[in-house]
């Protein structure tokens, strides 16, 4: 008898063929629509009676064949359970928020978080009469701080802007001695680098405007539960009207086919770069998981698949605020821009007083964030070593 048991692919061969339902087309068509015609009313009563459970076409709202496709691919990343997908990724962190937290809860939040959630969590859930309470980036300090009505941790790993690691297996396992959910951010890692839910988490949420795109030319977040967490957040998504457009749908999934190859670049030049920063006089430190030491280290070669492109410098104490701003100034291939993980190098300027709650920064030099782009590395070390030369000296 033949053995017709398929083997398993790698990521990057499965990430070619996801959410391809089209048979013959190699690129899912784009399917454009709002509303759904149904033949009879015995197959629109059917439908809505099944929908709340089912994936099925009955309006523009709740999916088309465009959005589906890529919720399959979602799935095939992170190896969860089911995708939804949101206009920003910030909205994909609010509906999170507000799918699985209410009136009394409280949430604990790392400070090392992306720092739009602090107005987030100090605005809107603070009006919705949720308490929220910010941890030690490391975790060290998380279960001291675990109330009777905690309901939800919420990590970054790595954390934002400084790359601080948490043991998630660890958090995992408290999560659920307490009955906590556990939702984490994962757009550094971007389920390519790394993947929450393998870990215990319940929920992973990625900024698919950055590497999922890779282009720079879609804004979309996207959230992937394991089986327990889909209900509600799949109802929240639908009561909050949360959908995005087959076009956007279509340029995001392409941007996953690319995403393995993208990534392997995004890390040979960063790692470049960190190379020649970290030999250079005026930087004090560099900072990205490939440079942890201790713990963080162990962390990141146990969990992780390798680095994207991003890393941070703190100057020496020569370099003031303004000598830094005036080198940002000069650069030519590192843009001045917000986001990351487009196919093009950036800087920006880092404000750590106001992106931490529970640590100083006073005595610290100034710092800026770079991410290192598709183009040649040498070009990108040339490019800082002019404006250093020029500015920091």
């Amino acid at each position: 008898m033949e053995d017709t048991k398929k083997t398993k692919a790698g990521l990057s061969t499965s990430l070619l063929r996801a959410g391809r339902p089209h048979r013959g087309w190699v690129n899912t068509p784009v399917t454009r629509g709002s509303t759904y015609v149904f033949d009879t009313v015995a197959q629109w009563n059917d439908t809505r009676r099944r929908r709340g459970e089912e994936r099925l076409l009955s309006y523009g709202s709740r999916g088309t064949d465009s959005t589906h496709a890529l919720e399959d691919a979602l799935v095939e990343l992170e190896g969860g359970h089911r995708a939804r997908i949101f206009p920003t990724g910030l909205a994909a962190i609010a509906v999170v928020f507000l799918a699985y937290l209410k009136a009394g809860d409280h949430v604990l939040i790392t400070d090392a978080v992306y720092e739009p959630v602090r107005r987030l969590c100090a605005e809107s859930l603070a009006q919705l009469g949720i308490t929220h309470t910010y941890y030690s980036p490391d975790g060290s300090d998380l279960a001291d701080k675990i109330q009777p009505n905690t309901t939800m941790i919420y990590a970054e790993n790595p954390g934002s802007l400084t790359y601080d690691m948490v043991d998630l297996r660890a958090v995992s396992a408290l999560a659920k001695k307490h009955g906590c959910l556990l939702a984490v951010d994962n757009t550094w890692g971007s389920g390519i680098l790394y993947q929450p839910l393998a870990l215990g988490a319940d929920i992973s949420v990625i900024a698919a405007t950055k590497y999922l795109s890779g282009h720079s030319d879609v804004m979309m977040g996207t959230v992937v539960t394991n089986e327990a967490a889909w209900p509600a957040m799949n109802r929240a998504a639908l009561n909050y009207g949360q959908t995005v457009g087959a076009d956007d749908a279509y340029l995001m999934l392409r941007g996953l086919r690319t995403l393995p190859l993208r990534m392997r670049a995004h890390q040979e030049n960063m790692l470049a770069v960190a190379d020649w920063l970290s030999r250079d006089k005026r930087v004090a430190r560099v900072m990205c998981p490939a440079y942890a030491e201790g713990e963080d280290r162990k962390i990141f070669e146990r969990d992780f698949k390798g680095s994207n492109g991003l890393l941070s410098v703190e100057f020496a104490p020569t370099v003031s605020l303004a000598k830094m701003e005036a080198m940002i100034d000069a650069l030519e291939y590192f843009g001045l821009g917000a986001s990351w993980g487009g196919y093009e190098s950036l800087v920006v300027p880092m404000n750590m007083p106001a992106a931490r709650s529970l640590s100083s920064w006073s005595e610290r030099g100034a710092m800026c964030r770079f991410h290192c782009g598709l183009e040649d590395a040498e070009d990108l070390i040339a490019d800082l070593q002019r404006a250093f030369d020029a500015h920091l000296s």
